[in-house]
């Protein structure tokens, strides 16, 4: 089990969540040179273990390794239990290289962001704050996985828990050519109007959806079309 957090006043806890002690110490370290913005704890062991540990410590941000010990992908069901609960908890998932299939995976789970065993150490304290701020951490290599697998999956319907429509067809339109990669100017060539009008399309979207960026509307609009299968 870990240690209780020893945190002063505004950080962000953070767990790591790895198979073995070495990987939890390098990843520990990298918050120990001189930030004071983080109060870092680590966790190995089974993801059964591991989920008694997130339920028992409430850490602001989890960075799950997707090896743990039980199995090579047993971080995922961490994850998937993890979006199942009631923590608010925000999740990133820490892979060894970019797999589509793990990539989907991981934003169909609920991760917020991936980050991989490759990039510099210096960046994981940028993803985590960014995470934690309720922003995406993903590369353009991630959204491509994630464009792709939006076209082989059911059209987009958003609807709210009575099953009404909470877009305008028009609003769905955009929405979809978004998450084909479209830019604002090519979408407004697409639908025959002007840039500004899409602008206004995604202002109104974006409130009705409670999303912030282009990113977040397009794991969102992944997530729902997931959902529909």
């Amino acid at each position: 089990m870990p240690q209780g957090y020893r945190q002063t006043k505004g950080q962000i806890r953070v767990l790591i969540v790895t198979a073995d002690n070495m990987t939890a110490e390098l990843l520990a370290s990298a918050f120990s040179r001189g930030r004071k913005d983080f109060a870092v704890c680590a966790s190995t062991g089974t993801s059964h273990r591991i989920n008694k540990e997130l339920g028992a410590h409430k850490p602001h941000v989890a960075l799950i390794c997707a090896e743990l010990q039980d199995g090579p992908l047993t971080g995922f069901t961490v994850l998937q239990s993890l979006r199942n609960s009631l923590h608010r908890t925000a999740a990133i998932m820490l892979l060894h290289s970019c797999s589509p299939d793990l990539v989907v995976s991981a934003f169909r789970e609920g991760a917020r962001g991936i980050f991989y065993r490759s990039h510099p150490l210096k960046a994981l304290s940028k993803c985590i704050q960014r995470v934690h701020q309720g922003q995406i951490w993903a590369c353009n290599e991630d959204l491509e996985h994630v464009f792709k697998a939006l076209v082989h999956i059911k059209p987009l319907r958003f609807s709210n828990t009575d099953g009404q429509p909470m877009l305008t067809p028009r609003e769905e339109d955009v929405v979809r050519l978004v998450a084909e990669g479209l830019k604002n100017q090519q979408i407004a060539q697409r639908l025959n109007v002007a840039e500004h009008t899409i602008r206004n399309y995604l202002s109104h979207i974006f409130e009705k959806l409670a999303v912030s960026t282009r990113v977040e509307l397009i794991l969102y609009a992944f997530t729902q079309r997931e959902q529909r299968n």
